[in-house]
């Protein structure tokens, strides 16, 4: 088992791409008013969590704009700073498409990836999921302490994933909740809701 600190992963709200089905990767796009009501229930579990623990925790969130509007609800004011480790997986050629769009232009991808994980990370001209692995791990190499991690959907199942011990399928197949908090501690996750 891997020896990390405890994490609280939040998953930025959803945001107006989300909810159209169009792949974002590192593409920019605004939360929805649905996303901003999940940042605000994260914004109530993250109080009790954090005056449980030490209001001192360090918070660390993504460069990509959706992730800090959500930080910046969800954590209350609580100081944070960014890392560009934390963006999500760069989806090369598939960023701005819908999934539709590309079943039409890259059929074969398309029909091979069972997954969203699958799918961003076989993007032509796209990041991959060895780059975006490696970038998880690195981050979670450097934290010296409990920590709030805000950020994206598939750099959370990769995170989840290499805390909890899971292979790549495994790891896929991961929910991708939003408005909830996870809690990754001792090679487990909880998830408050």
């Amino acid at each position: 088992m891997n020896d990390f600190p405890k994490i609280w992963f939040l998953r930025h709200g959803e945001t107006e791409w989300n909810a159209e089905g169009r792949i974002q990767g590192q593409l920019e796009s605004d939360l929805t008013e649905a996303g901003l009501q999940q940042a605000r229930r994260q914004a109530e579990l993250i109080d009790t969590v954090l005056d449980a623990e030490t209001v001192q925790t360090p918070a660390i969130v993504s460069p990509l704009r959706r992730a800090q509007q959500t930080a910046r609800i969800a954590l209350g004011g609580r100081r944070f700073v960014t890392d560009a480790r934390l963006a999500e997986v760069q989806a090369g050629v598939f960023q701005g498409l819908t999934r539709h769009d590309i079943a039409q232009r890259y059929p074969q991808i398309h029909a091979r990836a069972e997954t969203n994980l699958d799918l961003f990370c076989s993007a032509p001209e796209g990041e991959g999921y060895g780059g975006l692995h490696a970038r998880v791990l690195d981050l979670l190499r450097a934290l010296e302490a409990p920590t709030v991690l805000v950020a994206h959907g598939l750099w959370g199942q990769v995170l989840r994933g290499i805390i909890c011990g899971l292979d790549y399928e495994e790891m896929a197949a991961l929910p991708n909740e939003q408005g909830c908090i996870y809690v990754l501690d001792k090679g487990a996750e909880t998830v408050l809701r």
